[in-house]
């Protein structure tokens, strides 16, 4: 068997640091946003990457802050500058060998990167397929929310108080297909035995299903 191929890759402008895996024949590719000041090193998102990779889904994560800027706790919830930067990120992408450019491109986002992947997403409504947001803050994204086409699946924990309200109320404002999974008993970091997994093959079909050329899921939804 063929194991997946990692790539250590500086996202310009800033030269933000990521891995991008690709896995053999690839069905798309997940840019992954995180939140709460978190890196390309988070064990959760690593965790659902690799998830994916195990699927044929292509995966990039990257640092949306740089060293400096990870020192203001500000920055975590400046989600308009993040979404700037995921957007920087598919750009680069597009920039990539044709193997990798023309893959469907879905965005992954937890806590406050949820907020950032539904800014680029409404942002770039011809190149971004999907979104999955887990334990995420959707409701920051604010105005942005009614413009995002992608079919996108809110997922959050069932014992994550005050979260699933926030999640329910963003839902309402989307302008794509959308839709709820709530993980019964599980907090806001999904630590309980079988949550993260639940997770995974929760995002797992969403983005089976949808990663796809944009302009398609928009015809058959």
């Amino acid at each position: 068997m063929k194991r997946d191929q990692s790539l250590d890759v500086l996202i310009p402008p800033l030269g933000l640091a990521g891995t991008l895996t690709l896995p053999e024949n690839p069905r798309g590719l997940v840019v992954f946003a995180h939140g709460s000041g978190s890196s390309r090193f988070s064990t959760r998102n690593i965790a659902v990457a690799q998830g994916l990779n195990a699927r044929r889904f292509a995966t990039l994560l990257f640092d949306l802050l740089t060293p400096q800027e990870e020192c203001d706790r500000a920055n975590v919830f400046n989600v308009g500058m993040l979404g700037k930067r995921l957007v920087a990120a598919v750009d680069w992408l597009q920039g990539l060998k044709p193997a990798v450019a023309c893959l469907p491109v879905g965005l992954f986002g937890a806590s406050t990167g949820a907020a950032a992947a539904l800014i680029a997403a409404a942002q770039l409504p011809d190149r971004i397929a999907a979104v999955v947001s887990r334990g995420g803050r959707p409701d920051l994204a604010g105005e942005a929310l009614p413009h995002v086409r992608a079919p996108t699946l809110l997922i959050v924990g069932g014992a994550d108080v005050g979260v699933i309200e926030l999640n329910e109320e963003a839902l309402t404002w989307l302008g794509g297909p959308t839709a709820l999974e709530i993980i019964p008993g599980a907090t806001h970091l999904f630590p309980e035995p079988g949550a993260m997994d639940a997770v995974i093959e929760h995002a797992s079909r969403w983005f089976g299903r949808y990663l796809q050329a944009p302009t398609s899921v928009r015809a058959a939804s």
